[in-house]
């Protein structure tokens, strides 16, 4: 599968079910294009500075959201999140923390590298839908962020 040059929503989740939900209800709310699915924080971190597979790809292209999984193999969504924070090229990107987990040292440690927002993952499938559809639509839609 080739992967884009760029991506507007960029849905960070080990979970194919998980990822496919969140795209079908991201494409069902309007959102034009397609969200790019990367499967840990590997993935999302070489995209993001253009390394590994995506060596070569324009790094100014940057998505205008990215839903991000807390509990990810390889690198986990924390440090992905302290990561993209800390680079001034990045540290603007609105994240989503989406997680199953609750657990209030779970969001604080959002909070305290900079998280967005943190939504737990609602457990039915028509209300995960309906929170991505809105997540969806505020970011991309009523945010307005600074120019590139």
């Amino acid at each position: 599968m080739v992967e884009p040059e760029y991506a507007e929503i960029v849905i960070v989740d080990d979970s194919a079910s998980d990822a496919l939900l969140t795209r079908r209800a991201l494409q069902k709310s309007g959102i034009a294009s397609p969200p790019l699915w990367l499967r840990d924080g590997v993935e999302v971190l070489d995209y993001l500075f253009g390394r590994g597979a995506f060596a070569g790809r324009a790094r100014t292209a940057l998505p205008r959201l990215i839903l991000l999984d807390l509990k990810l193999p390889r690198i986990d969504g924390l440090r992905v999140l302290e990561t993209v924070k800390a680079d001034a090229r990045l540290r603007e990107i609105p994240i989503v923390m989406m997680s199953s987990s609750a657990e209030e040292r779970d969001l604080r440690a959002a909070y305290r590298f900079g998280v967005n927002s943190y939504v737990v993952k609602p457990l039915d499938f028509t209300e995960f839908s309906r929170h991505v559809a809105e997540i969806g639509a505020y970011w991309i839609s009523v945010n307005r962020v600074p120019p590139p």
